[in-house]
């Protein structure tokens, strides 16, 4: 996991859930949610923002009360125990990193592609793109971490800063725009289509769990950690809210659909012009460039503290060129998924992954409502809604992407079977001896 030599303050925290949920995911499920929700696109991304708000509740408190770089994982083991269940939960989230490392990847590839052209067919340099930057962001990651965290920061205040530009500008530039009505009711997929279809880009706010990582090295935390988790919360329910508005109030849905994988670039168009496409479609670059970078430290750590926990083979915590063997099969792995997977699946796999990671963390921090001193109904209803998302999401997937949902469920099954029989070999030798 990343780790903090010094002691950060509210700001620093913020910026960590701010960069995790701004990393990539925008860039990546925009015009995905677009193609789901319709007009009713800013809907979606506020109700699944309203289930990532509730479950920060949990993280905050379970953060105060566990401070430790382990993070989601500390939790799982501190509610459940050392066990089968636990163990499964935790490979479940290495395995969310991959998808999440995918969706990123994808993203880069797509922008890449629309912006430069490499061998002329769009399909062709994706791919190619996908390819090298994975390649090149693992390369990074085993020169020095250094490189890997400055180049993070820089690139949280430029996506921010930009992001933040063209939300002012967009919304200023949606007065007389011929394609406002596409946000009118009439435009609005029906009830259940908008809540599934939400939950089908829930990737795209799953980093806020980062700031428990760094909790250990907060100040003043009884203050700072809640605080933190709120408004890096708040912020992007309110930034992805305005961004879906301008991009259904001034781009036809038939180009969104044309142009879904990178969207973003095409909502800057109609107010910036040229420039507004190529600085979007930059900062979606570095937006994801920096979130492959850093994911990939994060997922490889995430490998290397379960085979320390006994909850994955020993052998991941043995090192290749001085980093551990989970970095290059994190990377292995994601090209893989990214190169041979469709955006719609790797994004219900990712968010199925994280609604029932996020569902169980509720659920942890409701059964140790006693010691994080937290209200356990709220973690109830944040546990409830997590499942409820996940249902919904499941549900609409295997009507409308079969290949998708049996991705999302053959994933959470695999990361239940591989624990258990990890831990019934481990038995047995034991028994052995």
């Amino acid at each position: 996991m990343l780790k903090t030599k010094s002691k950060i303050g509210l700001t620093e925290a913020v910026a960590i859930g701010i960069g995790g949920m701004v990393g990539g995911g925008i860039f990546a499920v925009l015009g995905l949610a677009v193609e789901l929700a319709k007009g009713g696109t800013p809907a979606a991304f506020l109700i699944a923002g309203i289930v990532a708000f509730i479950t920060s509740y949990s993280y905050a408190k379970l953060s105060l009360k566990f401070p430790n770089t382990g993070g989601t994982v500390n939790f799982i083991n501190q509610g459940f125990g050392k066990n089968i269940f636990s163990g499964g939960t935790n490979n479940l989230l290495w395995i969310s990193y991959i998808v999440m490392l995918s969706l990123y990847s994808s993203a880069f590839g797509s922008y890449g592609a629309a912006l430069f052209k490499i061998t002329g067919d769009f399909s062709t340099d994706k791919h190619i793109l996908i390819t090298a930057i994975i390649v090149f962001c693992t390369l990074l990651n085993y020169i020095s971490f250094k490189v890997v965290s400055m180049t993070e920061s820089v690139a949280v205040f430029i996506k921010i800063f930009i992001l933040a530009i063209f939300a002012v500008i967009g919304l200023w530039g949606l007065n007389g725009n011929t394609n406002i009505h596409q946000l009118s009711l009439i435009n609005w997929v029906g009830p259940f289509k908008l809540v599934s279809g939400g939950f089908v880009i829930f990737v795209a706010y799953e980093g806020f769990e980062l700031i428990a990582n760094a909790a250990p090295s907060i100040k003043n935390p009884l203050k700072n950690i809640p605080a933190a988790f709120y408004i890096s919360v708040v912020f992007v329910i309110i930034l992805y809210v305005i961004i879906a508005f301008i991009t259904v109030g001034s781009v036809p849905f038939e180009k969104i659909s044309k142009a879904q994988e990178y969207v973003l670039a095409l909502a800057a168009e109609p107010v910036l012009g040229k420039a507004g496409y190529i600085i979007i479609s930059i900062t979606a670059l570095i937006s994801t460039f920096s979130a492959i970078n850093v994911s990939l430290y994060g997922g490889s750590r995430v490998n290397y503290e379960l085979a320390e926990d006994d909850e994955m083979s020993h052998e991941f915590t043995t090192t290749l060129w001085n980093e551990p063997v989970g970095l290059i099969i994190t990377a292995l792995l994601t090209l893989v998924v990214a190169n041979f997977f469709n955006l719609e699946s790797i994004s219900t796999s990712g968010s199925a992954g994280f609604l029932l990671i996020f569902a169980i963390v509720n659920i942890a921090n409701f059964k140790l409502a006693k010691e994080t001193k937290a209200n356990k109904w709220v973690s109830f209803i944040g546990a409830l809604l997590c499942v409820s998302a996940l249902t919904a999401l499941m549900y609409q997937q295997f009507t409308t992407n079969y290949t998708g949902a049996l991705i999302g469920m053959t994933m959470i099954l695999a990361s239940y079977i591989i624990e258990f029989v990890y831990k019934k070999s481990e038995k047995k030798k034991t028994l052995s001896k």
